[in-house]
């Protein structure tokens, strides 16, 4: 199941641009932004996707020269897929595995303008550190974040409410009834948060406690991921500073309550 998103219409808008850039999807894991581009691609004759994170075997193809027209051939080769200018959509998944295919998507703007190139990665501002140059003026980037209040009650199928929602003011408020519906959904969207896979499953099963198990995966996961960044911060000083913000959560994030052994300095580097 896909869930819509406000980042779907800003694709299909790219898509039509006439003078039109590679596209670079940034944003925090798991947030659905590979689930977008791919939805995307069912409007072209031809989607090709490169995930730098599975296809290992790609990373040589990058490594020596970045003209856009032997990437394409050799890609067209190596996933048997025809790539043709205004029919195929190009997209370099897990960008931030492969520095290289960054530092390409330039030469696809002044080389091959006609092609549709997107890519998408997280965590990137570590892997753009590594770039000699990103490409300014040639590469356009969107952010994506989790979902809004707003695409929770598309996803659960509530249009007509979101419609009435956005019509309210304060000269013309809601009624009582529909306020309170509105008030319930939006403490379901509190305790499920925005991750589409944990709205998918409400919308689907209506089981708030797989949606919890869902959640307490993800948040597992990150603590574990926290080890392959301490070459920059320590693991235990960024999750340290994690659960601060679990407790600071609803509030303004006061650096002196996330440590009694951190400076303020360490503690906005395990934060960033």
């Amino acid at each position: 199941m896909y869930l819509k998103r406000n980042i779907d219409k800003e694709l299909l808008s790219w898509k039509k641009e006439t003078n039109r850039k590679p596209l670079l999807v940034r944003g925090a894991r798991q947030v659905g932004k590979s689930s977008s581009i791919r939805k995307l691609g069912d409007s072209f004759d031809t989607f090709l996707e490169v995930n730098f994170e599975e296809h290992k075997g790609v990373h040589s193809l990058f490594k020596g020269d970045l003209t856009p027209h032997i990437l394409c051939e050799n890609l067209s080769v190596m996933f048997d897929m025809e790539i043709a200018l205004g029919k195929t959509l190009l997209f370099f998944d897990e960008i931030q595995a492969c520095i290289p295919a960054i530092s390409s998507l330039r030469f696809f703007y002044e080389k091959m303008p006609g092609l549709h190139v997107i890519a998408a990665g997280s965590l990137l501002e570590f892997a753009l550190e590594e770039i000699p140059s990103f490409g300014v003026g040639r590469i356009r980037s969107i952010y994506m974040y989790p979902l809004s209040f707003d695409e929770f009650l598309i996803g659960m199928g509530n249009v007509k409410l979101l419609r009435i929602k956005r019509k309210a003011n304060a000269k013309n408020p809601l009624a009582l009834p529909i306020h309170e519906k509105l008030l319930d959904l939006l403490k379901r969207f509190m305790i499920i948060g925005g991750m589409p896979e944990v709205v998918e499953k409400y919308v689907t099963q209506n089981d708030l406690r797989a949606c919890q198990r869902i959640l307490d995966d993800l948040v597992s996961s990150l603590r574990t991921d926290f080890a392959k960044y301490k070459y920059k911060v320590q693991a235990s000083r960024i999750r340290e500073v994690f659960e601060s913000i679990v407790r600071q959560a609803g509030g303004k994030f006061v650096y002196k309550k996330a440590s009694q052994n951190l400076n303020t300095l360490q503690i906005k580097e395990a934060l960033d």
